[in-house]
């Protein structure tokens, strides 16, 4: 019988964990970056409506 190959599989884990980082990491900028941008909007129609 074959010996696993546990670093592969702890690599293999590493990576997934890394993506899934830089998934999450995506995904708030994109929130944040939309919040912002509501947040502009509204102070510029509030100054314009004074």
């Amino acid at each position: 019988m074959a010996k696993t190959n546990y670093n592969y599989e702890k690599r293999a884990r590493e990576l997934e964990k890394e993506k899934k980082k830089e998934e999450k990491r995506k995904k708030k900028l994109a929130q944040n970056s939309d919040e912002t941008q509501e947040e502009d909007t509204q102070t510029a129609s509030d100054k314009s409506n004074t």
